[in-house]
């Protein structure tokens, strides 16, 4: 972890290649440039080790809601946030993100801030369905933080607010028109 509740210390990662874990440097950027994020709730698509969300926590989310399908990086986060004293604040689910926001949808669930970082071979593919998914579980000012290879960026159908380059990775910041 960068800062917050949890600062230094250190995540499991699920084993294998198929997780690509946000550096330390692009995250502590990341979360500068979001600012407070007192009392949100989050959620964390494709959340792999859980990073983005945990580090969320650690600054204060009241809640962060992690779906992932692959089930390494579930267990991950689960050992992550079990590791640090979080699950009273942490929902982790194993389901293809598609499905879970149409099930948020049909249950009225709201997001303040989205972390969207689907594997990088599968986002052209996802991105439509991604953009129409996206806007009936964001509250009225919500962000979506996509996370992206910065040669192929995730186009999703939302209000472009801010974009940084880090090496390859590219983060883009949006919000609901």
């Amino acid at each position: 972890m960068v800062a917050g509740r949890y600062g230094g210390r250190r995540l499991t990662a699920p084993a294998g290649q198929g997780t690509r874990p946000t550096a330390d440097r692009v995250r502590e950027a990341l979360f500068a440039a979001l600012g407070p994020l007192d009392d949100l709730a989050v959620l964390d698509l494709f959340a792999g080790s859980g990073a983005l969300g945990i580090e969320s926590l650690s600054r204060a989310a009241a809640a962060v809601t992690f779906v992932d399908s692959a089930p390494r990086a579930v267990a991950a986060v689960r050992a992550n946030v079990h590791a640090l004293g979080a699950a009273d604040a942490a929902e982790v689910r194993r389901q293809d993100a598609r499905a879970f926001l149409r099930n948020a949808r049909a249950q009225g669930r709201q997001y303040d801030l989205v972390f969207l970082d689907p594997p990088y071979r599968r986002a052209a593919a996802l991105v439509r369905e991604l953009s129409s998914l996206l806007p009936p579980v964001l509250a009225p000012r919500a962000r979506v933080v996509s996370e992206s290879d910065r040669r192929a960026p995730l186009e999703l159908a939302l209000r472009l607010t801010d974009e940084r380059r880090y090496g390859d990775t590219l983060i883009r910041i949006h919000a609901p028109e």
